[in-house]
């Protein structure tokens, strides 16, 4: 992290600043947004810029669009921004293009743009020089602080520091802080929880954790792939599933038991992805349980991943967490020890 520049290090005002957000939120099919976590988590880098007398300009994806879909403009992200900073911003309808770059010319000092969102352009995805090009015309210093989808190697992410003074914002700097007190120096004893399903995009990341971690609890789904594709460990000795049916919509109560002895005995807990089918009340016991259980060791506890963000919303308790992240696949990639190709690009 050392090696990065965070926005404290540069002089915004009267300055035009591209901030790299992550405003991809779940919406419904009419295009409300169901959580906004992440609007919520890029708040104080918005602000400190607000309060120094930037000229403001937000970028990011929502979705995956296949072309210029309805329900994916950023129409709702400008109404939830307007809420959460107390005024109106101004909205662009492409993120690139004259119309644009006349729109952030004007801006003054304090006022804030939000481009519609990148991936109505393949571009974005292509990681096409032009387009980031296009977008860095738009700016004079470019913030990246969407940790979330620094795994990508998309225009906005990469191709724009390659043509203008970046640094990092203040939520970027502090997921790298907290993941890195886990990769460095973990107090001891140290527990992973990996739930979810989709071993092959976890297999890597449950062997490189178990370098760490005392013992990896992993879920029923995880460990029937595991089994059912013969998928060897490192370190299996530390590994430990539920018991019963792997396949089953909740955790039995002998699993629970044995996985909150092990949380509750621990001072740094990894936590993500959830425990069976939790989005439903007859099935969300387990993964409960493993939320209340790392909560009550008082351990410096890090959770990420979507669903179990939104599970720990909707109880209510995602404040009880040392650290909740915005990051799932970028967490995990950042934890396996791979580079992610947007810290390398503000190196």
């Amino acid at each position: 992290m050392n090696l990065m520049k965070t926005l404290r290090d540069i002089n915004v005002e009267g300055k035009r600043v591209l901030v790299r957000c992550d405003f991809n939120v779940p919406v419904s099919e009419s295009g409300e947004i169901l959580n906004d976590f992440r609007i919520q988590k890029s708040l104080p880098t918005i602000k400190y810029l607000i309060e120094n007398k930037a000229k403001i300009i937000l970028m990011s994806h929502l979705g995956d669009p296949a072309g210029h879909e309805p329900r994916f403009k950023m129409d709702r992200i400008q109404e939830r921004i307007e809420d959460l900073v107390g005024f109106k911003i101004k909205k662009a309808e492409d993120c690139i293009g004259k119309e644009v770059e006349k729109q952030a010319e004007e801006l003054l000092q304090g006022e804030v743009l939000l481009l519609e969102n990148l991936r109505f352009h393949k571009e974005e995805k292509q990681n096409n020089r032009d387009f980031a090009k296009a977008l860095s015309c738009l700016g004079d210093i470019y913030v990246n602080d969407a940790f979330s989808v620094s795994h990508r190697a998309h225009a906005s992410i990469v191709g724009v520091p390659k043509f203008l003074e970046s640094c990092a914002g203040f939520l970027l700097e502090q997921e790298i802080k907290n993941l890195d007190k886990i990769i460095e120096m973990p107090e001891k004893p140290m527990v992973a929880v990996i739930g979810g399903k989709k071993v092959e995009t976890k297999s890597r990341f449950i062997d490189k954790i178990s370098e760490k971690a005392d013992t990896v609890i992993i879920s029923g789904l995880l460990k029937k792939e595991i089994i059912e594709k013969n998928i060897q460990f490192k370190n299996p000795e530390k590994i430990i599933g539920p018991t019963g049916d792997l396949g089953a919509l909740d955790i039995n109560d002998k699993s629970i038991k044995m996985f909150t002895e092990k949380i509750l005995q621990s001072r740094t807990i990894l936590w993500n992805g959830p425990f069976g089918k939790s989005e439903e009340k007859l099935y969300e016991k387990g993964t409960l349980a493993i939320a209340q259980a790392v909560i009550k060791s008082k351990a410096f506890s890090v959770v990420g991943g979507g669903e179990t963000i939104e599970f720990i919303q909707r109880q209510g308790i995602i404040d009880k967490f040392s650290h909740a992240s915005t990051g799932g696949g970028a967490m995990m990639t950042y934890l396996s020890g791979e580079e992610l190709p947007g810290l390398e690009a503000l190196k």
